[in-house]
């Protein structure tokens, strides 16, 4: 029965959160959005006392099932495992300690020195938000788009087409890797990413230790024949001396559904037959130090811690050249951010802001300080001012949450000209696309010639009023690079 409802509600749990990040339409957001915010590293990163409280006292009463059940990498686990199929799989092994507790003082120690590429490389819902992202999201946006072009020829518009295009090459082939190995991690050992390598499995597992309800043994039912050892995807049931690490217990509950004679359970309170056989659990327990090594690193981690591809014609038939990324001296980060540095320290880049963005805007960052965290370019589109995706999805808060009148307020960046590629001056011909469509009126355009009326009208901007939206460089004709582009702000400004 504990398999039963422990894989339903897995299953429940997964498949949503993935629709989660597979949404491109935002429509999920307002029933599901509550499941991004109780993942257990957003919810630190957040500070949402509420939410780590809660999921450390589940974790007190039921033991580890965050990690069997919530998080969508464990969950994901389960999955890549059953590709094997190869019937009692698995044995005990003893606890990788040389491992499993430098790999959290590792990720802690990133976190505070604001290494992102390292702490989000480790962070499990990170590593299935880049996944989710750059693998399943682009497969589900062409089954859309599969499912658009036989309505259109049913003169139906039930679905409609979408751009699907490469956000970052770099954290595609990471998203690979990341699920790569941790189909070889799964298929060869279970759980082996979580209780060697995962930093919220190894901070859970301090909790699990002393969780109220525990896979326990019946000695006097038990006839060793070791199944439940061979069945347990954490590899922490010791059959031979009736012992469980229940810092590595999952509470998967297969275990007790491959023993065919009663010897396991999932209770509150050992039997007389389990006292007995404390002093085969020795090999488990914690000594005083360790508690208090690892009580002090939770504490630290806790507290440290579409639409249509648009052709850009401006009254022409013929479709226009691509748009080159241009380099930005200060890179620009969403509105609610409140500066890189503010991005940095509590982005989880989980990417569920680059899957959910409509105007395809965000996208990882490359670079390596910043790896994976969003950033915003103009390419294919603007950041519209009565857009707050972005900071409504985010749930580790490193985009607070804005309304439209707040958003509108926010300079990220100013505008510049680029007097070099402005085409009345390169082409001779009347533009002013910029100064139309400027939602803040921040451009307007001038005589080249201060002197001379009658020469080629271009662009002023005025950056007191610029709010850095990108409309000017998105819908700039010039070609690969736009002669007006944005650059950002290191701390946002309120206009």
């Amino acid at each position: 029965m504990l398999k039963k409802i422990r894989m339903t509600l897995a299953a429940v749990f997964f498949t949503l959160i993935t629709l989660l990040f597979l949404d491109f339409t935002g429509t999920l957001h307002t029933w599901l959005g509550w499941l991004a915010k109780i993942q257990f590293l957003p919810a630190v990163m957040a500070l949402n006392v509420v939410g780590v409280v809660a999921l450390l006292l589940l974790t007190l009463v039921f033991g580890r099932i965050y990690c069997s059940v919530i998080c969508p990498l464990g969950v994901l686990q389960d999955i890549l495992a059953r590709f094997r199929r190869k019937k009692n799989k698995y044995n005990y092994s003893r606890e990788v300690r040389w491992l499993r507790y430098p790999m959290l003082v590792v990720f802690v120690i990133a976190g505070v020195a604001g290494v992102g590429s390292l702490f989000q490389l480790l962070a499990p819902y990170s590593a299935f938000g880049r996944i989710a992202t750059m693998l399943f999201q682009p497969l589900w946006m062409m089954g859309n788009n599969l499912l658009a072009y036989f309505a259109e020829q049913a003169d139906s518009y039930a679905f409609y087409s979408v751009d699907v295009w490469m956000k970052s090459m770099p954290v595609l082939v990471i998203a690979a890797v990341t699920l790569v190995v941790l189909f070889v991690l799964a298929w060869r050992g279970g759980r082996t990413y979580c209780n060697t390598i995962c930093p919220v499995g190894t901070v859970l597992s301090f909790f699990a230790r002393f969780s109220w309800l525990k896979i326990r043994f019946d000695r006097d039912k038990c006839r060793n024949c070791s199944m439940c050892s061979k069945n347990c995807k954490a590899a922490c049931i010791d059959f031979k001396t009736h012992s469980v690490d229940y810092s590595r217990c999952v509470v998967c509950g297969d275990c007790i559904s491959s023993c065919k004679f009663g010897a396991l359970k999932y209770a509150w309170k050992s039997g007389a037959s389990e006292a007995s056989a404390k002093n085969g659990e020795s090999a488990t327990a914690v000594d005083a130090s360790k508690r208090s090594f690892l009580l002090a690193t939770a504490l630290v981690s806790t507290g440290a811690l579409a639409q249509k591809k648009e052709k850009l014609m401006d009254g022409g038939l013929a479709e226009l050249e691509e748009k080159a990324v241009p380099d930005r001296q200060t890179p620009l980060t969403p509105p609610g951010s409140l500066s890189m540095s503010n991005l940095s320290k509590h982005c989880t880049g989980c990417q569920l802001c680059v899957s959910e963005c409509p105007n395809g805007v965000l996208r990882p960052s490359t670079d390596l300080m910043h790896l994976m965290q969003p950033v915003m370019s103009y390419e294919r589109g603007f950041c519209r001012p009565e857009c707050t995706r972005c900071s409504d999805v985010c749930p580790a808060g490193a985009i607070q949450p804005l309304d439209n009148i707040e958003k509108s307020s926010i300079q990220i960046g100013h505008a510049v000209w680029i007097k070099k590629n402005c085409v009345p001056l390169t082409d001779g011909v009347e533009c002013g696309n910029c100064a139309r469509h400027c939602p803040t009126g921040a451009i307007e355009m001038v005589p080249s010639d201060p002197d001379d009326e009658e020469s080629p009208m271009v662009p002023a901007v005025n950056e007191n009023v610029c709010i850095g939206c990108g409309a000017c460089e998105y819908v700039c004709p010039s070609r690969p690079f736009s002669a007006i582009i944005v650059e950002g702000h290191e701390v946002h400004k309120k206009i």
